[in-house]
Order: structure tokens, then C-alpha cells, then sequence
């Protein structure tokens, strides 16, 4: 980290503060890392490439906490930074002391009404029970604790939100049948994926790509198994924009044709093993963008989702937007 004493100087001035320039933060952040940048001498910073996954991770934490306090300190955060934040680590990492609010599908009253232990006067009644999709809400709100200890993480059903939670960071579960916020939402964002409503539970629905004579309809895959239809793979959609309510926040979209594609969605980016790669993903199709959609396949292999990795053409389905020339 070669920087001359002036410079540092400038950086310390309590009269005049110059901030240090990004790429010092992740020099930094990379140097702290790991302990090999001081097992022999003279010190030395490691490249990103030499970095185990390990070293990588703690990198990322690093740097994104000496950006939030750099930030902190001029006051202010450019709108949507973390979306194009290419050190970001996590795309589930927000700012420190942000709130976020996931917005998570409620069964339908009929469907209640079969689970006794939904009834709020039962002995053994479980509150969660109301809500649909709970894979992929344990899934997320775990992960989003474990990366965001120091912001206040709450859950909602669409009919439960107030005033103040359309300006925190907006996590939407579920499709347009049961999480009306998703269907809102979308409404304001001209990406050209439209989920089409399962009018019977029996229809497998789809989503549509494109637009006018090119509009193409996906849909989940099945097939018998004696007397039932099995899902071999659902249709996932995630989708990350800046949210219309509050230009420092965003809206992400997780939602599947069936509960396992909602939940294919959000492990994507939680799945320590697949993670990473979809993250680059992002970063290389969609850099500096702040609002983009990727359309997926989630397969289901004896009843268990396999994390879809974005990096394979087999498992993307759609992108959004186009790259830039």
C-alpha cells in the first residue's frame, strides 16, 4: 500500500478531510483479510485472485464496513450504491442500520382452516403458520440476520405493512397470486417478465418474456407419477431495483410459480456453494446497473430444490436488461 505521508495526512486533516478513494479502502480491506500479507517481508497486499473464498469473504465485510463509515462521515450515500457496489460481498448486505422488511405470501383463509395449528385459539397455535412460502422465508430472514446484525429485520404480509416499511429495503416472497405487493410493484418498473396468475391450483401458470410478436411464455416443467403431477422444475424470477419510495433503498423480488421456485430464488445467493459464482454473475452481466431480472429454472430432484447456478446458459432462462454495447 504505497502512500505517501501527506496523502494519509490528508485523509486524517480534522480542518479539511479528504476522503480515501475506494480503491485504498479495498487495498486495505484486502490487507487486513488474511495474515499472509504480513507472514514475511516486506508487507504486501494480495491480489483478489489469490484470496481463498475464506479470505474473500472477510475482504468484503471489511471493505463494505470502511465504505459505510466513510459514507457515514461525508454524510450522504449515493442513490442505489449498493446495487453497483462491486465489492459489495452480498447482494443480502445492505448499509449498517438500515431497515428491512420482508413482505412474505399469506395463505388463503381456506387453506388455514385445514392447518389446526393456524388457529389463533388453538393451544398449539404457530403465528408463522399464516404465511406461505416459510422455506424460503427461513431461508431468507436467517441469512439476512446473519449478514445485517446491526439492522432491524421485520416480516410482513402484504395486508400487514405500514407507512414507514415501503422506505426500508423492500424483500418481496412469493408470486402475484398471494403476495399482492409483488403485482404493485412490478407495475412500476418496465422490466418485461409478466407472471401469469394461476387461475386453478391445477394449472402450472408461467411467466412471460419479451415483448410484443417476440413474447414467450415459460412454464414449469412436470410430469405423472401415477396419479399426481410431480414439479421437475419451476420458473424462478429475481429481480432487484432501487425502490420508487426511497432512492437509498431497494426492492428485490424472489418468486417462483410454486413455493420451490420462490425458494430456488433466494438461495442463490445464500447457498454458500453457489453463491459466489452467482454473484460474479451479476456483477459481470449487469455491471453498474441498479435495476435488472433474471429468469430461471429451479430443478427439483426427489423432492429437494438444486440451487440454480446463474453462470450455466441451461439454467438461465431470461435477462434484463440487454447488455449495453
Amino acid at each position: 500500500m504505497d502512500a505517501s505521508g501527506p496523502l494519509i495526512s490528508s485523509w486524517e486533516s480534522q480542518s479539511n478531510p479528504k476522503p480515501p478513494p475506494r480503491e485504498r479502502l479495498d487495498a486495505y480491506a484486502r490487507f487486513f483479510a488474511t495474515e499472509r500479507s504480513v507472514a514475511r517481508t516486506p508487507f504486501r497486499v494480495l491480489p483478489t485472485a489469490q484470496l481463498t473464498s475464506e479470505e474473500r469473504t472477510r475482504r468484503d465485510e471489511l471493505f463494505h464496513e470502511l465504505v459505510s463509515l466513510r459514507d457515514e462521515i461525508q454524510g450522504h450515500r449515493p442513490a442505489g450504491s449498493i446495487l453497483t457496489d462491486p465489492f459489495a460481498g452480498s447482494y443480502w448486505r445492505f448499509p449498517r442500520g438500515e431497515g428491512i422488511t420482508i413482505v412474505c405470501s399469506a395463505l388463503p383463509q381456506a387453506y388455514l382452516e385445514s392447518i389446526p395449528y393456524a388457529d389463533p385459539y388453538a393451544p398449539d397455535y404457530v403465528e408463522l403458520y399464516r404465511f406461505a412460502d416459510l422455506d424460503a422465508l427461513l431461508e431468507l430472514h436467517g441469512h439476512l440476520r446473519a449478514v445485517n446484525p446491526l439492522n432491524d429485520v421485520q416480516v410482513r404480509a402484504p395486508a400487514e405493512l405500514k407507512t414507514d416499511d415501503y422506505t426500508t429495503h423492500l424483500v418481496l416472497l412469493g408470486g402475484v397470486d398471494w403476495n399482492t405487493t409483488t403485482a404493485e410493484f412490478l407495475r412500476h418498473f418496465d422490466v418485461p417478465v409478466r407472471q401469469m396468475a394461476r387461475e386453478a391450483e391445477a394449472e402450472p401458470g408461467g411467466f412471460l418474456v419479451g415483448e410484443g410478436p417476440d413474447e414467450e411464455l415459460i412454464e414449469p416443467l412436470l410430469r405423472r407419477v401415477g396419479d399426481k403431477e410431480v414439479l421437475v422444475a419451476d420458473v424462478a424470477h429475481f429481480f432487484r431495483g432501487v425502490s420508487p419510495y426511497n432512492d437509498n433503498c431497494t426492492v428485490t423480488i424472489c418468486n417462483g410459480m410454486y413455493a420451490r421456485g420462490t425458494f430456488g430464488a433466494v438461495r442463490a445467493l445464500t447457498d454458500a456453494r453457489v453463491r459466489d459464482r452467482n454473484e460474479a454473475h451479476l456483477r459481470t452481466r449487469f455491471p453498474g446497473m441498479t435495476t435488472f431480472s433474471i429468469l430461471c429454472r429451479v430443478t427439483v430432484l426427489l423432492g429437494a430444490v438444486v440451487t440454480p447456478d446463474w453462470s450455466s446458459p441451461e439454467v438461465v432462462l431470461h435477462q434484463w436488461p440487454e447488455p449495453t454495447a
